[in-house]
């Protein structure tokens, strides 16, 4: 009775978000073959699109277009660069946005460079109807209590991600911001997903990962209410699948997207993630000697994001799963590796709260945070230009007010920043009982 009532509450309060869901819903009764016509045809009407509505696309497409009636196929386009994102980011706007109404948002992005992107309400409530279909792979019905964990204290703030979850009697969402971790917090948590009783828990892959060691250690026995866990913005790798499965009695979910383009594959309880070509076109391209992921983002008309270089790894897959979905497959390489910061007293802060603190600082062109001692941080950078005193003193008040008062940041600027043994750029590095862990 109350997950009825629950669920009624929530269609009152978010009707656009249900009405996309049950759009989006309807896609799965779709055959693969009418799923991919639908998918190739959205792309040409998105590329036509933004030809027409911005300068950046005008101007780029321009050379590739061999006249108005034919466009080219996917791959003969250009591939758009996070450096494209931060340097025509007006010119990515279409011309005839409101610009009293759509949002900016930021995001460090697992490859280490800053960008900020523009958002409507549009895009946010399609963003979390398409959420609410992927939690609907595990069994998850509309109504039924998701319990967040979110290391990135923006998106909770009112007109986040999350800043419109209810934390009411009747409601079936409540958002835990986990940016400090320490034994303390992780009781508190556990005591709320006992209280609670939720049916899944969605957050950062190294924050469960954080909770599930305390109730292994602990040797908390958890309600039989959790039907899942969503893992989301890392890697989540198998060490720490096997001990959320073991702490949480469930079965552990991994979800892709990013902040500009949300959303792009599932998995499912059969273990295979699924890309949802209704919302994008993901490629995967041979460059250097990885599969690298190139994302569409097809329902996107307010700032096109076409053949965008996420900075990840991966590759598509051939085959049908047997959960029936329409949906095509991929697999997942070596991608957003984070560590957490410690401070004096043992509490570990989620890398989403440095990224914040970058924010806006456009001048940035690659950064990369490394502990070196529990009250040293050195911040390596690619800048454009230094950082002002203004601008650096606030980094350190709000590391020295939220982390540590004795933490001091030490500022490099660099030429460049090194990337991993696995050819990723790491841009928070942890240290582990001594010095910095590379």
């Amino acid at each position: 009775m109350m997950y009825l009532l629950r669920h009624w509450m929530q269609r009152r309060r978010h009707p656009e978000r249900y009405a996309q869901l049950q759009s989006l819903l309807s896609v799965q009764r779709q055959s693969r073959q009418q799923l991919l016509q639908r998918q190739a045809r959205d792309f040409d009407e998105l590329v036509r699109f933004a030809v027409d509505h911005t300068d950046f696309y005008s101007t780029r497409f321009d050379a590739h277009l061999a006249h108005r009636g034919r466009l080219p196929g996917p791959a003969d386009l250009p591939i758009l660069e996070k450096q494209d994102v931060i340097d025509h980011l007006d010119g990515l706007l279409v011309r005839d946005a409101d610009r009293t109404q759509v949002k900016v948002g930021h995001t460090g992005g697992s490859t280490g460079i800053p960008l900020a992107f523009y958002y409507d309400d549009a895009k946010h409530e399609l963003m979390l109807a398409g959420m609410m279909r992927g939690f609907m792979m595990s069994g998850w019905r509309p109504g039924q209590k998701i319990l967040y964990f979110w290391g990135a204290s923006r998106d909770v703030a009112p007109g986040g991600v999350f800043g419109s979850v209810h934390n009411g009697f009747l409601s079936a969402e409540k958002n835990i911001p986990a940016v400090a971790i320490g034994e303390a917090r992780l009781h508190q948590w556990v005591r709320m997903i006992r209280t609670w009783r939720p049916t899944l828990l969605y957050g950062y892959a190294s924050v469960l990962g954080e909770l599930a060691r305390y109730v292994v250690e602990q040797g908390i026995r958890l309600p039989g209410s959790l039907l899942g866990v969503y893992s989301t913005a890392e890697v989540l790798g198998d060490g720490q699948r096997q001990l959320m499965q073991q702490a949480f009695g469930c079965k552990v979910f991994d979800q892709y997207g990013c902040r500009e383009v949300p959303n792009i594959a599932w998995e499912c309880r059969h273990g295979n993630m699924h890309v949802f070509s209704d919302l994008v076109y993901l490629e995967s391209v041979r460059m250097g000697d990885e599969d690298r992921l190139l994302v569409t983002s097809l329902s996107n008309r307010l700032m096109p994001f076409i053949r965008y270089n996420l900075g990840d790894s991966g590759r598509l897959l051939d085959g049908e799963c047997p959960c029936g979905l329409p949906f095509p497959l991929m697999e997942m390489g070596v991608c957003r590796q984070n560590d957490l910061i410690r401070n004096r007293a043992g509490q570990r802060f989620h890398p989403a709260y440095f990224n914040r603190l970058l924010y806006g600082l456009r001048q940035i062109r690659r950064y990369q945070w490394v502990q070196r001692g529990r009250e040293r941080l050195e911040l390596n950078l690619v800048a454009a230009q230094r950082l002002s005193q203004t601008e650096l003193d606030s980094i350190e008040a709000g590391i020295r007010r939220d982390v540590d008062k004795r933490m001091r940041v030490v500022v490099n600027y660099v030429d460049d920043i090194p990337r991993s043994d696995a050819g990723k750029h790491r841009f928070v590095i942890g240290m582990v009982d001594g010095p910095a862990q590379r």
